[in-house]
């Protein structure tokens, strides 16, 4: 892939979801382990650690294995408070601090609400230990030298069974797990079939919960790279987790239409206005919705309501989301993947006999060109002209101006 291309990627995890599988997983896709070590190195870590990383098999199948091993055998005592303020005064690049931070922070508080204590108490050992700041920095460090255009991120299972922790044992999932899932939306999978064992860590959940997308697979799987990375014990099946980068899906003159990801946010509304309503549209389109749609339905007790439908991009989707909290008074939010195919086009201008006028072009799959005038320009094209809209698009069309392209083609 060229540098600087952005791409997607996705996280398949069928046996689990851990730091150090997905640490192991970014190293095997070529991400430098420079980049994990210059990043800890900032935070003052450079001499707590020794980062050992080897290729091994697990079930046959061949990938990474990391392992994180402590030089201080009589490791500080510490507490979340003290670890965040000597993150935040890190020399860290801003956006790598604020991922470190938001995944430790989700990590904390979800320590915090099972243990029933303030984040600030939550010890060394539930967010702290070396293995554990190691695979989140380590991580966080490796996405943003990937720069992922999008990340998604398979429904990881939950395990079953019982795990040994500073706290004795613990049900599996553990509980920071479940109170993850529950902060976060995600849905673990479940069932008998699965090993008995913890498979999803609460660090391995955190990160994902934090820095991917969303949780589920993308429409269409096209690999370029796969980078895999092995977790430590022992099961009735290879133990891997796999970070793989997609083809990028660079739109390009064609006579095929290109496919396109998007989340659809919905939410049925019946105690606004119609000005509150046509408010939150605006806000939507404003705020990078592709297309905004509203409409009614019958709600529970007989009320008439509205249903306002907003098709995002994935990369968009949390931002918006922030719109709809904002400027709605709904109390849930529907979201769903899904996609489109979209024709090639491009913005320029018809030089017409009543002056230039804005308008699109597209490629139909069959090759034949198309030419739109935006409608906006068109009505102020007629109302200087002295002409109806409609009367203005008839003699358009038996006059056939020349269309100059403005803009590469685009999907």
């Amino acid at each position: 892939m060229t540098p600087g291309t952005a791409a997607s990627y996705v996280v398949d995890c069928p046996t689990g979801l851990a730091g150090d599988m997905l640490l192991a997983s970014c190293l095997d896709l070529g991400v430098p382990s420079e980049v994990i070590h210059a990043a800890l190195r900032d935070l003052g870590f450079e001499n707590a650690y020794e980062l050992r990383v080897k290729e091994a098999l697990s079930g046959g199948l061949r990938g990474l294995r990391v392992e994180v091993e402590g030089r201080d055998s009589r490791p500080p005592h510490r507490h979340w408070g003290e670890l965040r303020e000597r993150i935040g005064n890190a020399s860290l690049a801003p956006s790598l601090r604020t991922r470190v931070l938001s995944v430790f922070t989700a990590l904390a508080d979800a320590e915090a609400a099972v243990h029933g204590i303030s984040a600030d108490q939550v010890h060394f050992h539930e967010v702290g230990a070396i293995d554990s700041l190691v695979d989140v920095v380590g991580v966080c460090a490796a996405l943003e030298h990937l720069g992922p255009e999008s990340l998604w991120c398979a429904p990881p299972p939950a395990g079953r069974g019982t795990v040994a922790t500073a706290h004795g044992l613990l049900p599996v999932p553990a509980p920071a797990v479940l109170e993850l899932a529950r902060r976060h939306g995600v849905e673990l999978r479940w069932g008998d079939d699965w090993p008995e064992a913890e498979l999803t860590t609460p660090t391995g959940l955190a990160l994902m919960a934090v820095l991917a997308d969303g949780f589920g697979w993308p429409e269409h799987l096209s690999p370029e790279a796969i980078g895999t990375g092995l977790g430590h014990r022992r099961l009735d099946r290879p133990n891997l987790l796999r970070l793989i980068r997609q083809h990028p899906r660079d739109c390009v003159v064609s006579d095929q239409p290109q496919w396109q990801e998007l989340t659809v946010q919905e939410a049925w509304i019946d105690d606004v206005s119609a000005e509150v309503m046509a408010w939150l549209t605006q806000q939507l389109r404003d705020g990078g919705a592709l297309d905004v749609a509203c409409s009614p339905l019958q709600m529970k007790k007989g009320r008439p309501g509205t249903a306002i439908t907003a098709l995002v991009l994935p990369e968009q989707a949390e931002e918006l989301r922030e719109v709809w909290w904002k400027h709605s008074p709904t109390l849930g939010l529907r979201e769903r993947r899904q996609g489109r195919w979209v024709l090639p086009r491009r913005r320029g201008t018809l030089l017409t006999p009543w002056g230039p006028l804005a308008a699109k072009q597209t490629i139909k799959p069959d090759g034949t060109l198309s030419v739109k005038p935006e409608r906006d320009a068109l009505q102020q094209l007629a109302l200087s002209a002295g002409l109806s809209p409609e009367i203005l698009s008839q003699q358009l069309s038996l006059e056939r101006p020349q269309f100059n392209p403005e803009q590469e083609w685009t999907c």
